[in-house]
């Protein structure tokens, strides 16, 4: 969607050349649309008209509407209705409409740098060879994902991409999966996810981003990837990846979608190794806009949501989207190097509370244990899960076997001697309840860290099952107890710390480690709206991605929701406790791929991108025999998803000091 222009106000008093030039480099600026800062500046008054700028004070948003039938284009679509304010001391506020502008959709051609095209979100093997869907006669195409997900864009020192007429900056973008072939058939889990480097050229007038070059990135050193879901941008400049939801090891080998997978990466759906999958793969952008990726074995191996590297470069906080997920540390010897540290669950005290209004409840560490990512690697090429462990789905009656909740199910493990390391970090969510750590949570998705009050922030997208004393999984061990669940799910606030010792009386070598955590925002079920919501449509509902901007003193929130029809991105402010909606994904469809860039060349971005738009659930039965036709229309049959921004536009920007 285009981002307005507004109609200069003659009227209006204009800033100095100087006043503007020096607003520009205090305030965080989001980019400027079809009004360009150039042409406004040469819209501005002389120099000494008396006008006078001061420094940043804080940015304000005025949130939007959800949309509704009444407008069904707006239901069918990315909508923002939203607007920003920047207060900056002796001037007056100035105000920026809000817009979505994409990069591309999913399944367009775009420019590979070399004179060629290439097919955006589509699949390879291990070869680099495109797979192709055959499920129709006669209409075989290359396969490309409908789920982009995890954004870092960055810069580098010394960029050389031909065809960047202004500065070149990069995008790393991951493709989670995709929902289903041409015949409809459903294809999740079912293919190795590509992850592309994307060449921008920067307006250095207006900070608009345009795509001139797109890069697989070559995963057949790392055995391809496996359902690459959120990611960061680490404090030294790379792509933290992540892969979800690890396939279960010790019963991978009568998994259909396990062999599928395998098949359509290896051309063999024997040849996959589970134990390769379920890591934090690192993406390295070079400057010619090309990658390379590497991964590390070492930070457990869970259904990796995300990372967290805190200001230190050493300790990764970690989001685990599972049923009888727990919260992970990492932390590295060494600075900005993950290739060899220490691994921590958390084991939650008393008082476990989803009432903001509650006090914190008390985390300690339990120390699962240290290792290099060569040597786990190295085990995970040569180790068979019967080799780490015995696990079973039934009860042995058998008192050397313990039971543990494993995705909410139970099993009974017994551990084989000497093979502690090896599960702990290929076998981690099964070693970490058998040591004792709170294993309970259910899908602690998107985490994020607010550097200034030694806060970070962990999105539980739902709470229930595990957390919930009569739901599947749900264990005394983990300290939570819930007496009902809550579906629309929350934001949790850990309070960091350092001067902590491990379980074993051990120091933690981190001065950012989780020590308290409360609830912070959280959803509320309802019964069903008049447009079929199931939870208020005004609060958060299933929270996801998570980024935080120091310099804005925003959380910005992304959904993931089966109860609001359409998904939202928010933006909660710290300090005023002010929660305002952004945007607004076609319905039916998951916002993703969220990061903020507080300043890059004096830029301001907010990166979005959603996915698998269309996919209808009973709460959309009021709403898809209208909507389903747009969004077909929009977005290439609902094959399609967009990555892109949030843009802006200036109106009625006053910047004199009257």
């Amino acid at each position: 969607m285009a981002p307005t222009i507004p109609p200069r106000l003659t009227d209006t008093p204009q800033p100095s050349r100087r006043t503007a030039l020096k607003w520009l480099g205090s305030a965080p600026m989001l980019p400027l649309g079809a009004m360009t800062a150039a042409s406004w500046l040469a819209g501005c008054a002389s120099p000494g008209s008396g006008a006078a700028a001061g420094d940043f004070l804080a940015a304000n948003f005025t949130g939007m509407s959800a949309p509704s039938l009444a407008d069904a284009a707006r239901m069918a679509t990315t909508t923002v209705g939203s607007s920003l304010q920047v207060l900056m001391k002796d001037s007056p506020a100035r105000n920026y409409a809000l817009a979505y502008q994409p990069f591309f959709i999913t399944g367009d051609m775009l420019p590979d740098g070399q004179g060629g095209q290439i097919l955006g979100g589509g699949y390879v093997d291990i070869h680099n060879q495109p797979i192709i869907d055959r499920s129709v006669p006669d209409k075989a195409r290359q396969l490309f994902s409908d789920a982009p997900d995890g954004t870092s864009l960055l810069a580098l020192a010394n960029p050389r991409v031909q065809g960047v007429k202004g500065h070149a900056v990069f995008s790393v973008v991951q493709f989670e999966y995709i929902s289903r072939d041409q015949s409809g058939g459903a294809a999740y889990t079912n293919l190795p996810s590509p992850i592309a480097v994307l060449t921008l050229d920067q307006d250095p007038a207006t900070g608009k981003l345009g795509l001139v070059k797109y890069h697989n990135v070559d995963t057949s050193g790392v055995h391809g990837l496996w359902i690459t879901c959120g990611a960061s941008l680490s404090p030294w400049n790379t792509h933290l990846s992540s892969e979800e939801y690890e396939p279960d090891a010790p019963f991978a080998a009568t998994s259909a979608s396990f062999r599928r997978f395998s098949q359509h990466l290896f051309g063999d759906e024997t040849r996959a190794n589970p134990y390769h999958y379920g890591h934090l793969p690192e993406v390295t952008v070079n400057p010619d806009g090309t990658g390379s990726i590497k991964k590390h074995y070492n930070l457990g191996r869970i259904s990796h949501e995300l990372v967290q590297v805190m200001p230190d470069r050493r300790t990764v906080l970690m989001g685990d989207d599972a049923t009888n997920s727990g919260l992970f540390v990492f932390v590295a010897d060494r600075e900005q190097d993950l290739s060899s540290g220490t691994l921590y669950v958390a084991r939650l005290g008393s008082g476990f509370s989803i009432d903001p209004a509650a006090r914190a409840v008390p985390v300690s560490w339990i120390r699962l244990g240290h290792a290099s990512s060569a040597e786990i690697e190295q085990m995970a090429n040569t180790l068979a899960p019967a080799d780490i462990m015995t696990v079973l789905k039934t009860d042995p009656l058998d008192a050397s076997f313990t039971k543990v909740f494993y995705q909410g199910n139970a099993n009974w493990i017994k551990l084989k001697p000497g093979m502690e390391k090896a599960a702990a970090f290929l076998e981690t969510h099964r070693y970490a309840y058998l040591v004792g750590g709170s294993m309970g949570f259910s899908k602690m998705e998107g985490t994020t860290v607010n550097a200034r009050d030694k806060v970070a922030y962990s999105a539980l997208q739902n709470m229930q099952d595990s957390m919930v004393t009569s739901g599947k999984g749900w264990n005394a061990q983990s300290g939570i107890a819930l007496d009902q669940p809550l579906i629309a799910g929350g934001v949790m606030a850990h309070t960091l710390a350092g001067g902590q010792n491990d379980d074993g009386g051990s120091p933690i070598r981190s001065d950012w480690m989780p020590v308290q955590m409360r609830a912070l925002l959280v959803g509320e079920d309802t019964a069903a709206d008049a447009l079929g919501n199931r939870a208020n449509p005004d609060m958060i509902a299933n929270p996801d991605n998570l980024k935080f901007s120091e310099k804005m003193r925003t959380l910005f929130i992304g959904e993931d929701s089966s109860l609001h029809v359409n998904n939202f991105l928010w933006a909660y402010n710290v300090d005023t406790k002010k929660l305002s909606r952004l945007m607004s994904m076609p319905a039916g469809a998951e916002a993703t791929g969220l990061q903020v860039v507080d300043n890059l060349n004096g830029w301001t971005y907010i990166m979005s991108n959603f996915q698998h738009a269309g996919d209808w659930r009973s709460l959309h039965a009021k709403v898809q025999p209208t909507l389903d036709p747009l969004i077909r229309a929009n977005y290439k049959d609902r094959y399609g998803a967009a990555v892109g921004y949030l843009t802006a536009d200036p109106t009625g920007m006053k910047l004199t000091s009257t």
